[in-house]
């Protein structure tokens, strides 16, 4: 779609309408934190993926799979173990007997929603499998290039660093992923409300995004507009994360584009032709954050990456509203 295209009234009504399904179907399931729906509803539509993290059993591969189960498109769950191959999920050529020929056995990236669960239990050779198809929407597979399906997200679930054989994310990886949502524990109401919903059963999920409305959102995206006083408070709190005492590597060129690209979506979601501050401040922790390379002087102080965009957000000011 052409970006200079005026959004109507009406598409943007039965965008928001349709994410509001969407968020209301997975909290029926899981129970948490109600942004954290919407935030994986913007990184789809943002064409961008979702890395969640938080300790095993907080619910984050029930939130990811019931996410999955509101879009009619193809889902593959991928587990992550130390002996897990770079071909094991791209797939490789196997040879047919039959037909005397070398033929193709699709890995499971080979379809809308990949679920990486616990990526990263497995080294980096086999995390960075997914490199190529998170930013280019393709593989290569002994020398040959394939499309991977349109739309196509990864979401990807990890445990704490600190937890028993675990392996850091690579940095370039890191940065492929829009957004990191933390889940926490669930507070004492939430976690109560969950043991007497699932007491009885888990709740069936509905599916409600086809794969064209998905694209069809993904195009409206591009219209939204974001004014050029916006653009500019993005740089420069982007810039402030590089200039940062604590911090070894800032915010990347990439985490500016991908911070404006989920505004953009998030606007369309709540049924705005334009972007806010607001939204950029509300987005700014989940989509920078995970960026953030902290110096050792910084992790010995329990400086976090979301305590300096914070801090980024409170020093760095827009210079004017911008026009509706």
């Amino acid at each position: 779609m052409d970006p200079s295209v005026a959004l109507h009234p009406e598409q943007l009504a039965a965008v928001a309408a349709r994410a509001t399904e969407v968020a209301q179907e997975v909290s029926r399931v899981f129970v948490g934190a109600p942004e954290i729906p919407e935030l994986l509803l913007v990184t789809l539509f943002a064409r961008g993926h979702a890395l969640l993290e938080g300790v095993p059993g907080v619910a984050k591969t029930t939130l990811a799979k019931a996410f999955a189960a509101t879009l009619r498109c193809a889902f593959k769950r991928v587990q992550f173990t130390p002996d897990l191959l770079p071909s094991d999920i791209t797939g490789t050529y196997v040879f047919s007997p039959h037909d005397g020929v070398w033929k193709l056995r699709e890995g499971p990236v080979f379809a809308n929603v990949v679920l990486g669960d616990e990526i990263n239990r497995a080294p980096a050779k086999t995390q960075s499998a997914l490199l190529e198809a998170m930013q280019e929407f393709q593989t290569t597979i002994d020398g040959e290039t394939r499309k991977l399906p349109d739309p196509f997200i990864v979401i990807a679930t990890q445990n704490p660093v600190e937890q028993a054989g675990t392996y850091p994310l690579p940095e370039a990886q890191i940065d492929r992923f829009l957004v990191r949502l933390l889940i926490g524990y669930p507070s004492p109401r939430d976690e109560e409300a969950m043991l007497r919903r699932f007491a009885v059963g888990v709740p069936e999920v509905r599916s409600i995004l086809s794969p064209e409305e998905i694209l069809y959102a993904q195009q409206l995206v591009m219209a939204v507009h974001v004014e050029d006083a916006l653009l500019e408070y993005v740089v420069r709190l982007a810039e402030f994360t590089r200039k940062h005492g604590m911090i070894f590597l800032g915010a990347s060129p990439r985490a500016g584009l991908s911070l404006v690209q989920a505004a953009k979506a998030l606007a369309l979601i709540q049924g705005r032709a334009f972007v806010l501050p607001d939204d950029i401040k509300r987005l700014a922790p989940a989509v920078f954050a995970h960026r953030l390379l902290l110096s050792p002087e910084a992790q010995m102080e329990g400086v976090t990456g979301e305590s300096v965009v914070r801090e980024a957000l409170d020093k760095v000011g827009h210079r004017r509203e911008p026009r509706r």
